[in-house]
């Protein structure tokens, strides 16, 4: 890439700049998702010169028929949308807005940057593994991935996936309904139960992060209770073997490809080494885990639990990508799952950012937007000690 082009990619999250759309709202779409006449890329030299693609993605026509919506830019990401640090030599690394001395998060990184710094009014990234709730919570906006098979995926890459969904990130959940509202005809917004019920799941998290998250927890007008996920734990791993063989069969004949990088080389074929037996075991474990969450969501509106164990590290931390892969341990087993979820911003005491997760029931998309409407309400109401600010 050009050195102008990746100096205006780390101000705006976007990797290119246009007009397409009559609508007043504006939005950038990663770089995995076809629109007509431009190259899609996927953030990877392997791909530089890709012929422009043929169609939009069918959620692109869908956000065009609404009317009320204006893309104007490609949004940068993690090369081949294999990482989570948003760092991309090649593509352009988008700059944290808030933090910029921390990583921005991937793999929607100009999605999430775009939103944060006001470029934009909403992005759309995917989320495979958290890649729309991690960057969404490393630059403290909102990110929300719906169920799985709720948005299409026409014409977005890698065309099958077991695990990914196409999200939204914007700065307000009103913003976040009216997208779904465009790229799911038939998508009716639902009333918020009352009284809220949550579940709260207690994974071990970064004691930052947990004052944090209880903090925030402690000024909500819900009813919460304490439950227990005893899959949350091996979903982690079980994702990561079902993704890596999926990336694999998507991606392997690159992974010798020269202009590859080579982090996402050595997650690539690691995923190529996976055996017939971990990925029916993974899939055992996920049937596991949907069941599991199934029965707790009978008991609550909602499971509640951070979005990431720790806080971001900052870009010199993070310079082994594989070393940062664990950030997202809490987010990746609802892609396993399928089931909907969205991050809500909030700050540690230091000011840095962390996250509130919800899990809503599989086909309850409407409804989780709903609350959690009513809980961003409340976590930006002014706080009473200072704990916590959003």
């Amino acid at each position: 890439m050009e050195e102008g082009h990746t100096r205006e990619t780390a101000t705006t999250g976007l990797i290119a700049a246009f007009d397409l759309g009559e609508g007043a709202l504006r939005v950038a779409v990663k770089d995995c998702i076809d629109i007509a006449g431009l190259p899609t890329r996927q953030g990877s030299a392997v791909f530089a010169e890709q012929p422009p693609a043929a169609a939009h993605a069918e959620l692109v026509d869908n956000l065009l028929a609404s009317g009320a919506w204006r893309i104007v830019g490609k949004a940068a990401m993690h090369e081949l949308a294999f990482g989570v640090t948003g760092v991309n030599p090649w593509g352009g690394t988008p700059v944290n807005p808030q933090w910029p001395d921390r990583i921005v998060g991937g793999s929607s990184s100009g999605s999430a940057a775009a939103v944060a710094s006001g470029t934009v009014d909403m992005a759309i990234g995917t989320d495979t593994g958290g890649s729309v709730r991690l960057p969404a919570a490393c630059c403290g906006v909102i990110g929300f991935k719906p169920g799985l098979g709720v948005v299409s995926r026409r014409g977005v890459h890698p065309g099958k996936s077991s695990l990914d969904c196409a999200g939204v990130f914007a700065r307000s959940m009103d913003v976040i309904e009216q997208a779904m509202q465009a790229l799911v005809p038939g998508f009716a917004r639902a009333d918020a139960p009352g009284p809220i019920r949550l579940l709260r799941l207690s994974p071990k998290v970064d004691l930052a992060v947990e004052a944090a998250f209880s903090a925030a927890l402690a000024r909500l007008p819900v009813t919460l209770r304490d439950g227990e996920l005893p899959a949350l734990e091996g979903a982690f791993g079980a994702s990561l073997v079902i993704m890596g063989a999926e990336n694999w069969a998507a991606l392997g004949p690159y992974a010798d490809h020269p202009a590859m990088g080579e982090d996402v080389r050595a997650r690539l074929k690691l995923g190529g080494e996976q055996t017939a037996q971990g990925i029916a075991e993974a899939e055992q474990l996920r049937g596991a885990l949907i069941a599991q969450i199934d029965g707790l969501l009978e008991q609550a509106d909602a499971l509640v639990l951070p979005t990431l164990p720790i806080i971001p590290p900052t870009l010199a931390e993070a310079h082994d990508a594989r070393a940062v892969v664990p950030l997202t341990r809490l987010v990746r087993p609802f892609n396993l799952s399928g089931h909907p979820a969205i991050t809500l911003p909030i700050r540690t005491v230091q000011g840095l950012p962390a996250g509130v997760q919800l899990v809503g029931r599989r086909g309850g998309d409407a409804a989780l937007l709903a609350l959690a409407s009513k809980i961003f309400e409340a976590l930006n109401q002014q706080p009473d000690t200072g704990e916590v600010r959003v």
